[in-house]
């Protein structure tokens, strides 16, 4: 029997391509070749191409997101999509793929759309109960440079592009006089920036996947870093303690892991999604700040830290997302 043909697609429009190449490392040495052919597919703003076994460029026919190899066609059976940023986490691939029938290991599109802007994000979760940050979303095409929409909020505040990961174009604010630059930075990255309080307490996050109708919670992090909040240079560069599991008290394992599982199914999230959380210090609950539908896949990621505190390992693991696209392709 045939093996399902897998598009493995890696790169993307924004500055966050170099994260996901990093990621494709890891994920393309944990594919299971003896279940699945991978073809890894490159998307760039200049063309959608895959490099076969003798280094021939393929360019990818969009028609029907389709290769031809040696005269052979290759028509996929699903996707492992690993780009960060746009357009493979913030669901316009997702909606490409949905055009194709095609299946993917992500959140669908309205998700993915929706999960990629950290306000509309926050303003769900909080409508619906769960616990998020006071904030402000400002839009590039009518702001004007008035700050006085400070005065609702307490600083410090994060400065942040509203549609974005990997910790770009973010900072944090303790006064007034910072703010200007930090809106003009996060600009640079987003034509929406968040203006968001800050919230003390332990930052936590945590992996969630879904198995065979199961929502399942992976062993989660506490982000302890010697800069001043979990920057890029943190993130990626060694300037942060990542503990996984975290050491904290049965209460607060069991608020964080409810509050994961509950925000999952609120978003009707598929696949791995990593979420980001405050677990404030006062009133001992977990404050949401973001869903990573794509979450990082390097060897600096916190997901594969996760994956082996859970005792699997990066094959099985990828495997079972992999199959629970399939999966969906047969239901339909």
């Amino acid at each position: 029997m045939a093996k399902p043909k897998i598009a493995f697609v890696t790169g993307g429009y924004s500055s966050e391509a170099i994260i996901s190449y990093k990621s494709a490392v890891t994920i393309e040495n944990n594919i299971n070749l003896d279940l699945f052919d991978a073809y890894r597919i490159d998307i760039t703003p200049q063309k959608w191409f895959h490099v076969s076994a003798d280094k021939t460029e393929i360019e990818v026919d969009k028609n029907d997101f389709s290769l031809t190899i040696n005269g052979d066609k290759i028509i996929f059976d699903a996707v492992l999509i690993g780009i960060h940023g746009t357009p493979g986490e913030d669901g316009k691939l997702q909606g490409y793929f949905d055009l194709m029938n095609l299946p993917y290991t992500s959140c669908d599109a309205s998700t993915s759309a929706i999960t990629f802007n950290k306000r509309y994000t926050c303003a769900i979760a909080g409508s619906s109960g769960f616990n998020v940050a006071k904030s402000i979303l400002l839009f590039k095409s009518n702001y004007n440079n008035d700050l006085s929409f400070v005065s609702t909020l307490s600083f410090p505040v994060f400065v942040k592009p509203n549609n974005g990961g990997s910790s770009i174009g973010i900072s944090k604010v303790n006064s007034m006089n910072d703010l200007p630059a930090a809106i003009r930075k996060a600009f640079l990255e987003d034509d929406q920036v968040l203006v968001e309080e800050f919230i003390k307490g332990r930052e936590f996050t945590i992996g969630v996947f879904e198995s065979k109708g199961k929502i399942i919670t992976l062993p989660f992090t506490e982000i302890i870093t010697e800069n001043e909040f979990f920057d890029f240079e943190a993130k990626y560069e060694g300037k942060s303690l990542e503990v996984t599991p975290a050491e904290c008290s049965p209460e607060t394992a069991n608020a964080v892991r409810t509050a994961a599982t509950g925000i999952y199914s609120l978003f009707n999230c598929r696949g791995v999604v990593r979420m980001d959380f405050i677990f404030n210090e006062d009133d001992r609950k977990p404050y949401l700040l973001e869903i990573n539908t794509v979450p990082g896949q390097s060897a600096a990621s916190i997901v594969p830290q996760q994956v082996a505190a859970m005792g699997l390992d990066l094959k099985s693991f990828y495997t079972t997302l992999i199959e629970g696209a399939l999966s969906a392709k047969t239901k339909k």
